[in-house]
């Protein structure tokens, strides 16, 4: 065992056996969500579990009426996923690049991560899965898009094929069918790399715009707000002009990006703040305004306000209450809109892709879920899709979903599983 190893272990343990000592706490979720009150964490709470895997016959358990099987595998560390119009699959394949510790508490992340197999040699490269026959497992695979500094959201719009890399977005020449890109790309956007470091893509409905998801460098603007100009928002670039705005901010990290048909409003999925507690605050699914604040980090949830922050009141006074809680430290980062009878038994609604946590005592998230929807709203309490990517006492991931789509055939579900190295689909039994 090595030296970040045992140190994430006893800091990690020390934190758990402290928070195990109060009252369990049921988890803040839905609309109106009970956020116990913000409890500073002196050591924060670490803890991750260490990463084992999926043997031959193991595989996710599945709501009633669906099942689920291994669409594509031996993927390195895939995180998104795009279904192009002929119906191949494309794949993000990357990981968080390791980097020295800043102190003694990061040494003991980084040991975590490295275990957890959340950080590490990123393959770099956007990977091309095709099921020939529709039998639900691809039979081929090509190396679409290598060389790429840690590719995340994909998006084609005409002849042009679109990736999210860590520090900007890049355009390539694109054939449709075509089993690789060849062309050089060139750079439209740049954003500053580091922190969390994925880019989601998706286009907009008349294929003029591409709004990117950034993440924030740190926790609550360690480093000084000058060092998070530019991150912690969704940006906008028009695809003609080439004008690039920040579309809507304070968003502590905006990861899955999706459309609502009903009132074509732009949704995100936000991992938020760390050291306040299990439950507090909630990561979010909300609705996206244009011009849009929601509150990082001077306050969460509306107008909570962190108290370690240096304060601005007026950015207090207009931040955006979101819409939907999804429960503390859950890291919910897949995102997809899914119509009624794409599966059985499950109405209009969003799926969200449930990475799990690691600062809290009791481990959330590691699940894929679905939120009903009505009128443009979350209409009801969330439902599992998948669950069962880990150990019964918590020690062992055997997966962790990420990026969610719909499938080709459009009566199934793809999602990515970076700690198993596989595309798993989900359909009807």
């Amino acid at each position: 065992m090595d030296f970040m190893t045992k140190l994430a272990e006893v800091v990690g343990g020390a934190m758990v056996r402290l928070r195990r000592s109060s009252a369990p706490r049921k988890q803040a979720i839905g609309a109106s969500p009970d956020i116990p009150e913000a409890r500073r964490q002196g050591i924060m709470t670490l803890k991750m579990p260490t990463a084992k895997g999926w043997v031959p016959g193991h595989k996710p358990k599945a709501a009633d009426g669906l099942q689920v099987n291994a669409f594509a595998s031996g993927l390195a560390h895939p995180r998104w996923i795009e279904v192009l119009a002929n119906g191949d699959v494309l794949v993000a394949e990357a990981l968080a690049e390791e980097r020295p510790p800043r102190d003694l508490f990061d040494r003991a992340m980084v040991g975590t991560m490295k275990r957890a197999h959340a950080m590490g040699v990123s393959a770099n490269r956007v990977s091309l899965w095709r099921d020939r026959d529709g039998d639900g497992v691809a039979e081929i695979r090509n190396d679409f898009l290598t060389g790429q500094n840690q590719p995340f959201g994909m998006a084609v719009v005409g002849d042009t094929f679109y990736v999210g890399n860590t520090d900007g977005i890049v355009a390539f020449p694109y054939q449709a069918g075509a089993d690789r890109i060849t062309g050089e790309g060139r750079r439209l956007v740049d954003f500053k790399p580091g922190g969390h470091w994925t880019r989601s893509l998706i286009v907009s409905a008349d294929g003029r715009r591409i709004y990117a998801g950034v993440g924030s460098l740190s926790n609550i603007g360690d480093r000084g707000m000058q060092e998070e100009e530019g991150r912690a928002s969704i940006w906008e670039l028009d695809l003609e002009s080439g004008a690039a705005r920040e579309f809507a901010t304070g968003l502590r990290n905006p990861v899955g990006l999706a459309w609502e048909p009903v009132t074509g409003r732009l949704w995100t999925v936000v991992n938020e703040r760390d050291g306040l507690g299990d439950e507090t605050p909630p990561d979010y699914l909300t609705s996206v305004q244009d011009g849009g604040f929601y509150g990082w980090p001077y306050c969460y949830w509306g107008q909570i306000v962190d108290d370690r922050v240096p304060q601005d009141s007026a950015l207090v006074a207009r931040a955006i209450r979101p819409d939907y809680a999804l429960g503390g430290h859950t890291a919910s980062l897949g995102l997809c809109w899914m119509p009624e009878g794409t599966l059985p038994g499950f109405g209009d609604g969003m799926v969200i892709g449930q990475h799990g946590s690691w600062n809290r005592s009791t481990l959330s998230g590691y699940k894929l879920i679905f939120v009903p929807f009505a009128d443009g709203q979350p209409s009801g309490p969330a439902r599992d899709i998948l669950w069962g990517f880990l150990s019964e006492d918590e020690k062992w991931s055997y997966g962790r979903p990420v990026g969610v789509v719909i499938g080709p055939d459009g009566k199934s579900l793809l999602m990515a599983d970076d700690v198993g190295n596989v595309i798993w689909r989900v359909s009807g039994a």
